[in-house]
């Protein structure tokens, strides 16, 4: 079973991808409100993937991202973003994201985005 640790800085937003991500038998072993918090978690847990949120107050997705990578270049982090952040999505791309989804979330695009990024 693949270990995933959600950020994201809205509970609610967690709340929901680790709903999605347990029903369809994955198991979420942590959780982070900052990329500050996300690192630590990352370092403390290491899960084999993770849902970050771009957009975070103090260090974001993409800075968090970087500094996850810096410590394992292995590292799988699947970045999820609102609408119209292309832009940002193309950075964390070439960061090293495996994949991003888009707010608000659709189940089936999570689980295919977790599946193939785990392969």
């Amino acid at each position: 079973m693949a270990k995933i640790l959600v950020v994201d800085d809205a509970a609610f937003m967690r709340m929901m991808i680790k709903d999605i991500l347990t029903k369809n038998g994955f198991e979420v072993v942590g959780e982070a409100a900052d990329g500050a918090q996300a690192v630590d978690k990352y370092q403390e847990l290491k899960p084999d993937l993770v849902t970050m949120d771009i957009t975070m107050p103090e260090v974001d997705g993409i800075e968090a991202l970087k500094r996850i990578r810096a410590i394992d270049p292995n590292a799988r982090v699947i970045v999820c973003s609102a609408m119209g952040q292309q832009a940002m999505v193309i950075d964390a791309i070439q960061a090293g994201a495996k994949d991003f989804i888009v707010k608000p979330f659709q189940a089936d695009r999570v689980v295919e985005a977790v599946q193939k990024a785990l392969r």
